[in-house]
Formats: C-alpha cells, sequence, structure tokens
C-alpha cells in the first residue's frame, strides 16, 4: 500500500480519505483468483465550503473513489471518515440513510438519475420525506418550490408539474442538484455533471455549485478536464490508474505542472491553431496499464518520456515543489 496524504490545514474537516485501497476480482475463479487494484493508497480531505477535484482520463479511478464514499463498493484497505467517524466501521453506527443525509451525488448523465415516469414534484418529495420527517402537508411543498427556486429552476411550481423529458438537459441537471439539496446535505460529489451538457450551460451550472460551496457546501469534484478543474475548485488532486500522481493548489497544479501525465492533460486542452489529433507523451500512443496488487514501479513509467530503469521497480516518493503542491515522480 503506497501511503499518501492531502489535507487542508485550515478549519475541521468534514471527509477524510487515508490511503484508500480498492480491489475487484477480474473473475470468478474459485481459488487463484485475479485482481486489479483500481486504486492504490489514495488520500485527501474536504471541509464545508471547499472543493477538491480529481482530474484524469476514464479507469482513473476518479469515479470509483466518489462511489466508495456513497458505500456503493466497500474499501479493501484505507479509512473513510465523516465529521471523524469511520464511515465502515460498525462501531460508528453511520447508518446508509444517514450518510444520505450528509453525502449525495450527482451523476453524468441527468436525464438516467430521474425517473420518466414521475414528476419532478414527485422525485423531490421522496427524499424530502426520508430526510426531512419533521416536515408534513404544505411544508413540504414550500420547502420544495425553494429548493428549485434556488437552484435557478423559476417558475418553480410549473417545473414540479413538468417531466423529465419536458425540460432541457441543464434544467435536468439543476433537479439533481436540487434532489442533493433537498437533503440538508454537506457534501456533494459531482460525477462528471457537465460532460453531458451543451457548453453554452456548462458555466451556468459551475457557477450554480460554486454559489452552493459559499453556502457552507463541500464538493468532491471529478473531470476530465482541468481546465474547469481550475476554475471550480481550490485544490486539484491528478489521477492514474488509480494513483494519485500530482496534487495542490489548482491554480499551482494547472500553471506549473510537474508530473508528465499533468502536463499531457493539459496538453489534450483543444487550442484553436493547433493541429487536430490525439494529444500523446514523446510522441508515442500507449495502452494504459491494468495494475494489480503486486504491481511494481511508477504507473505512469510505460507511457513517460522520461522513465529510467528505477521507474519500472519502485514507486516515487512524494515531492513538495511548492507551499501547497506535491508531485510523485522521480525526475524532479
Amino acid at each position: 500500500m503506497v501511503e499518501q496524504v492531502v489535507t487542508n490545514e485550515t478549519g475541521s474537516q468534514s471527509i477524510e480519505v487515508e490511503n484508500l485501497v480498492i480491489d475487484f476480482a477480474l473473475d470468478n475463479a474459485l481459488f487463484n483468483r485475479q485482481y486489479m487494484r483500481a486504486l492504490n493508497g489514495v488520500s485527501f480531505s474536504i471541509k464545508a465550503g471547499e472543493a477538491m477535484a480529481l482530474v484524469g482520463e476514464s479507469g482513473s479511478g476518479k469515479s470509483t473513489c466518489a462511489r466508495t464514499l456513497c458505500r456503493l463498493y466497500k474499501p479493501t484497505d484505507g479509512v473513510l471518515k465523516l465529521n471523524g467517524r469511520d464511515i465502515n466501521a460498525s462501531a460508528s453506527k453511520i447508518t446508509q440513510t444517514e450518510l444520505a443525509k450528509q453525502i449525495q451525488m450527482i451523476f453524468q448523465d441527468p436525464f438516467g438519475s430521474l425517473n420518466p415516469v414521475h414528476t419532478i414534484r414527485h422525485q423531490m418529495y421522496r427524499p424530502i420525506r426520508i430526510h426531512m420527517p419533521e416536515l408534513k402537508g404544505d411544508a413540504i411543498e414550500d420547502y420544495m418550490l425553494g429548493i428549485l427556486e434556488r437552484v435557478g429552476l423559476s417558475p418553480a411550481k410549473q417545473t414540479a408539474a413538468k417531466f423529465p423529458h419536458e425540460l432541457s438537459g441543464g434544467q435536468r441537471q439543476r433537479v439533481a442538484i436540487a434532489r442533493a439539496l433537498a437533503t440538508g446535505a454537506k457534501f456533494i460529489l459531482a460525477d462528471e455533471p457537465i460532460s453531458m451538457l451543451d457548453v453554452s450551460i456548462r458555466l451556468g451550472i459551475l457557477n450554480l455549485m460554486a454559489d452552493m460551496k459559499e453556502e457552507g457546501i463541500g464538493f468532491l469534484y471529478i473531470t476530465h478536464d482541468i481546465a474547469t478543474a481550475r476554475y471550480f475548485a481550490e485544490r486539484t488532486g491528478v489521477m492514474y490508474v488509480g494513483h494519485m500522481v500530482e496534487w495542490g493548489n489548482s491554480d499551482s497544479v494547472t500553471q506549473n505542472p510537474q508530473h508528465p501525465y499533468t502536463q499531457l492533460l493539459i496538453s489534450a486542452v483543444p487550442e484553436v491553431g493547433r493541429q487536430r489529433g490525439s494529444a500523446t507523451v514523446d510522441g508515442k500512443k500507449s495502452r494504459i496499464p491494468l495494475w494489480k496488487p503486486d504491481s511494481k514501479g511508477c504507473p505512469f513509467a510505460a507511457r513517460c518520456p522520461k522513465v529510467t530503469d528505477q521507474c519500472h521497480t519502485e514507486m516515487p516518493s512524494v515531492t513538495q515543489v511548492a507551499e501547497d503542491h506535491f508531485v510523485r515522480c522521480f525526475a524532479l
């Protein structure tokens, strides 16, 4: 297991992830079952009112990390804490309902996350009844309409009477955000929340989430777009094959990238005048490796232009390159 620490130094923390390890079985064999390591020693913390972005290609482990926080996956090793209480420890007695009241998830597909046969009102009422049992009768309706107005779905009464197919993609994503807010959650896991939306409305969703941050809600923002990570999140972690290879202050990570993989991600951001094609490291394409529990070396060694023999046998230690900027790379 690889130890790594990513912390916020100010204030109390509402979410702490410590050396998280997740293994998935590759087959159903009774004996000698093979496993892949989806997350390897990932650590970070977020407090209310702040955002941590996880950036990387598909398969880097970003969504796995978020789903583990929701207890959709059970950690192989490591500790997940909510307000200082271990989420998975039986002694903490955190029920799934209690966890859902504190932590909510926004998914990539706004249409797939809503039931097409029910109105928005019906889909808003359910989380309110479960997590706000003190509200009765007209108080539920007033609370629901207030949440819809809060996320920019005005007039709220007309929106509440509609079905998901009657709303635009941006409006459906705002409904998904409203459902998360309806529970009173203090922590939201946003898994690629704008990637399926039209470019013209992406900024509106990011600004809505920024307003929610100012109201004290913490975010884990998952994206493959490192530019939006810098725009929205105070801190960014760059993930590759289940490892966090570079992390720290978002401006520092994006403006002064030190790891070759971070440099690759930034080079993949479209620019006017750039020749069309796939971004590669050192002009070469290569497959993303399958990491296993017994794998050794740096996970990026097969694609790195600065690779040495040491990279194939040892995991790089953490190097601090700025006040809040850390990298795992032998080339530094």
